[in-house]
């Protein structure tokens, strides 16, 4: 999980050091894939906007982490489980031999750190905290009397892909590809939310859009199987964030990302031409 290109890099050179490379192509245009997989994250600093009935104020480049789960094969892989850790699924039909349109949920865990200090500017009032008052840019504390925020169940990115397929070198059997693509689409987070100790907040909710490129590396396996390693770059807008049972109090935040991801999948149905 921490260096899934390197994993796919070593699969890669075993394949090409070791089978005679072959450009006998392989039919995909008309076939479906899908796969599943895991993530890694690293967020960028971001800046948190929380207007209330009364108060309105901005939090400056707050640090947040992603959650990984420690890999076992009962959590990552048993059914029962299989929501639970950061995940990835995908499915797509190939339009051509090359390029394939695609639908994905990618579920992230986004953790803003706790303790931590921060700049701060706005008002604060009617909270009944130490808290109220008028701040221009002033240090801050993040303690969990004032705030804990997260994205953990989770920062769900349901989005649509374009993606170009390539082969680099294989057998016909063992291939080395390549592959790149734009994707964009709604979030969906289930926001974990307790500001000024009021009572925590946890609910599914349509918060934003996110726009995001991808490269990766794939070992295929005699057409029909595949393991793959994804680089993705995204930006997140949430304009519309739940933090509290008031319909009057939200938060926004745009945040930029890199997503490290392995995946397993499978290519089946249909297909134009013979292999």
């Amino acid at each position: 999980m921490k260096y899934p290109l390197v994993i796919a890099l070593l699969l890669g050179s075993l394949c090409y050091c070791h089978a005679q490379t072959t450009t006998v192509p392989v039919p995909k245009k008309g076939k479906f894939y899908l796969y599943w997989g895991w993530n890694a994250d690293r967020f960028a600093t971001s800046d948190i906007h929380f207007t209330g009935l009364d108060y309105d104020f901005t939090l400056y480049d707050v640090v947040a982490n992603d959650r990984l789960d420690k890999f076992s094969f009962n959590r990552h892989l048993n059914p029962n489980y299989a929501t639970i850790p950061q995940y990835n699924f995908r499915v797509g039909y190939f339009l051509n031999d090359h390029l394939n349109v695609s639908f994905g949920i990618d579920h992230m865990k986004y953790v803003m750190q706790a303790n931590q200090s921060v700049k701060v500017s706005g008002h604060i009032a009617g909270t009944n905290t130490d808290y109220d008052g008028t701040y221009a840019y002033e240090e801050l504390v993040l303690r969990p009397g004032f705030l804990q925020y997260e994205h953990t169940d989770g920062l769900n990115y349901l989005n649509l892909g374009l993606r170009h397929l390539g082969f680099l070198t294989g057998t016909n059997n063992i291939r080395l590809n390549y592959l790149g693509g734009l994707e964009a689409g709604i979030l969906v987070p289930r926001t974990n939310v307790t500001l000024f100790d009021q009572e925590r907040h946890d609910e599914f909710h349509l918060s934003g859009y996110g726009v995001s490129s991808m490269l990766g590396l794939q070992v295929e396996f005699f057409h029909s199987f595949f393991i793959q390693t994804e680089v993705k770059a995204s930006f997140l807008n949430l304009p519309d964030v739940l933090t509290t049972y008031s319909d009057t109090d939200r938060a926004s935040q745009q945040i930029l990302f890199s997503q490290f991801n392995i995946v397993l999948g499978t290519t089946l149905w249909g297909g134009c031409g013979a292999k």
